[in-house]
């Protein structure tokens, strides 16, 4: 595996007022990998993503994706450079069909690098087709996206990122409210994903079994930095961050 991170971040900070919501952070993320990013309520870890994703603007530091500088960049181009996210709060079309709604998807990829072309109803019908078979929606393709219970609507915007063909895709919180089974589904949508697509995963998780079950690398912070990074094990181990989950101030 390429040592070379696909994602290299550097003194990434963004204050809001007086406030650093973000404070220098470091992150590096290889090709092919699964890295969380976990901290408690507060911890920047929201901000840090909307940052990536050029929701926000960083007050200052770097954020090179795949060697290239996209500090700043607005989401259409962080998009189409080949990063996306799937969002923590659903948002699906509702009065649309879940097939439509990632036909919907595909086609604004297209439009975006300017290949209509490609874009024929058939072509753009048969790539949702495929995509929601990849992610086990096949058969509620016909349904109405409203309708779906929550762990199917939740996996439906996976569909709907995945559509844009990302190198590298963020997951905020993507079990949450999630049942024990709809959890299960998710996690084995994600390595699934990452193994079948060589997709590398950024994601943000509050259930630790999760996080230290399928990452090969995380990073804590804690009131807007890293407090720790490292392979599951190390950051387990490391004292810092059990004293921010179970001894510090919250």
């Amino acid at each position: 595996m390429s040592a070379q991170p696909l994602l290299d971040v550097r003194g990434l900070t963004k204050v809001f007022g007086g406030f650093a919501a973000v404070s220098e952070v470091d992150l590096a993320v290889r090709p092919g990998t699964i890295h969380s990013v976990i901290g408690p309520n507060g911890a920047g870890k929201t901000t840090l993503f909307r940052l990536l994703t050029g929701t926000h603007r960083p007050t200052s530091g770097t954020i090179r994706f795949d060697g290239r500088d996209m500090a700043g960049a607005l989401p259409h181009a962080v998009s189409r450079r080949g990063l996306a996210q799937s969002f923590q709060i659903t948002n699906v079309f509702p009065r649309l069909t879940v097939h439509e709604s990632v036909q919907v998807a595909v086609l604004a990829r297209h439009r975006r690098t300017w290949n209509l072309v490609a874009a024929r109803p058939d072509t753009v019908s048969a790539e949702a087709t495929e995509l929601l078979s990849e992610v086990g929606l096949a058969t509620v393709a016909d349904a109405p996206a409203q309708t779906l219970s929550h762990g199917d609507q939740r996996i439906l915007e996976v569909a709907l990122a995945l559509a844009t063909r990302p190198r590298l895709l963020l997951l905020d919180e993507p079990t949450a409210g999630m049942s024990p089974a709809e959890t299960g589904r998710m996690v084995s949508l994600v390595t699934g994903l990452a193994e079948a697509r060589g997709l590398t995963v950024v994601l943000s998780e509050h259930d630790m079994d999760i996080v230290f079950g399928i990452s090969d690398e995380v990073t804590v912070m804690h009131r807007g930095s890293v407090i720790s990074r490292g392979t599951p094990d190390e950051v387990q181990q490391d004292p810092r961050v059990a004293e921010v989950y179970l001894g510090g101030e919250q």
